[in-house]
C-alpha cells in the first residue's frame, strides 16, 4: 500500500518522481481498466522506469468504466456536467478523507488558511445538479471559513453584491468563487471597486452564453469588478487535487500535482516547453482511481512547472487516439 501521508509531503521533484513511479505500480497491479490499458500499449512494471514512461489513461474512459484502484466501497461518486442524454464522467470516489486533504492543503498551499477568509460561492449551474466534486469541495471550504456570511449564492445578485460590498468595505479578505456566466451576470448589472475581495473563475458557459477566450472574458471582469487580476480554479470530476491561477490565466499546481504536453499527432511523446499540445495531468491524490490522465484540453508548459489552457479538442481533432478506445 502507498501511505498516502507521504503524498502530501512531496518537496522535491526527484521525490515526486520516485512517487509516480510507485502510484503507478500500484494501480497497474489494483486498477483492472487501468491494468488492461497499459497491457495493450505493452507498458509493465519492468519496462516503465521513469515518469514520462508512464502510460496516461484517457479522460473518456470515466464515462463507461468503473475507474478504481481499491476494492473498498465508495463513500461518494461525482458526476461531470453534461447535456440532456449526454454520457458523463463518473469518479468513485473511496476515500472522501483524501480528497477533503488534497483540496484543504491546495487552497492553503495557494491561499493560506482558509479561516482567515469569507469565501461566496456563485454556482449555479453547479448548484441545480447532483454529484459536483466542485459544490463538495467549496461547501468544505465554506464550513472551514467560519465566517459567518459565507456561503452559496444562486439567483440572488442584488444581495450577494451588497454583501461583497459591505465587507470589502469593512477591509474583510474575501474571496468570490463563480462560474464564467454567472460573474458576467453580476458586472452586467452592477460596477463595483473591490480592494479586499478576490474573484476567481471556475471557467464554462454552461451552454448559457456565448464561449469567450480568457482574456476578453478576463478583461470584462477585471472593469466590473474593479479588480487587478481575475483568478482561475483549474479541476474536473477526474481528479481530486486543483491548479490555481493568480492572474493572466497561467496556473500553478501544488507539489503533488504535475501537468505534461503530449503531442497531438502522437499521444505516447512529449512537447518541449512553449508547444502547444495535449494535457496529461498527473494527480498523486488520485491513489484510488487513477493518477496518469489525459485529457481533452490543449495547453503549453513553461520551464517552472507553469502551464497555460489554450482550449479543448472536439472529437475531430484527436489523432492517433484510436489505440485509446478499447
Amino acid at each position: 500500500m502507498i501511505d498516502t501521508t507521504q503524498i502530501f509531503n512531496i518537496s522535491t521533484e526527484k521525490e515526486f518522481e520516485s512517487m509516480a513511479i510507485d502510484v503507478f505500480r500500484f494501480q497497474l497491479r489494483n486498477n483492472s481498466v487501468y491494468k488492461e490499458f497499459c497491457h495493450y500499449l505493452d507498458k509493465t512494471e519492468s519496462n516503465v522506469k521513469e515518469l514520462k514512461q508512464i502510460p496516461f489513461l484517457p479522460i473518456d474512459f470515466f464515462k463507461s468504466k468503473k475507474v478504481v484502484a481499491t476494492k473498498d466501497q465508495e463513500q461518494i461518486v461525482f458526476s461531470s456536467s453534461g447535456t440532456t442524454g449526454q454520457v458523463t464522467s463518473k469518479h468513485y470516489v473511496t476515500q472522501l478523507k483524501l480528497y477533503g486533504q488534497s483540496f484543504t492543503k491546495g487552497f492553503d498551499h495557494f491561499y493560506g488558511d482558509v479561516s482567515q477568509y469569507c469565501i461566496l460561492a456563485l454556482l449555479p449551474s453547479y448548484l441545480e445538479r447532483s454529484g459536483s466534486s466542485l459544490i463538495y469541495m467549496v461547501n468544505d471550504l465554506i464550513e472551514k471559513s467560519n465566517h459567518a456570511d459565507s456561503g452559496f449564492y444562486l439567483k440572488e445578485i442584488d444581495a450577494l453584491v451588497e454583501t461583497l460590498t459591505r465587507l470589502d468595505n469593512q477591509g474583510v479578505k474575501t474571496l468570490l468563487i463563480g462560474v464564467s456566466f454567472a460573474l458576467l451576470d453580476v458586472v452586467e448589472e452592477h460596477t463595483l471597486q473591490l480592494n479586499n475581495t478576490l474573484v476567481m473563475e471556475t471557467g464554462g458557459m454552461k451552454g448559457r452564453r456565448k464561449e469567450l477566450i480568457r482574456e476578453e472574458l478576463h478583461d470584462i471582469l477585471k472593469k466590473g469588478f474593479g479588480v487587478s487580476e481575475i483568478h482561475s480554479e483549474y479541476g474536473m470530476t477526474e481528479l481530486l487535487s486543483q491548479a490555481y491561477s493568480k492572474g493572466n490565466g497561467i496556473f500553478k499546481t501544488p507539489p503533488w500535482m504535475k501537468v505534461l504536453i503530449r503531442d497531438t499527432e502522437d499521444p505516447l511523446s512529449y512537447l518541449p516547453d512553449g508547444k502547444t499540445g495535449g494535457i496529461n495531468v498527473i494527480d498523486l491524490a488520485n491513489i484510488n482511481s487513477c493518477s496518469f490522465i489525459a485529457t481533452q484540453d490543449l495547453g503549453k508548459k513553461s520551464k517552472d512547472r507553469s502551464f497555460e489552457i489554450l482550449g479543448r479538442f472536439d472529437h475531430s481533432d484527436i489523432r492517433g487516439c484510436n489505440l485509446m478506445v478499447m
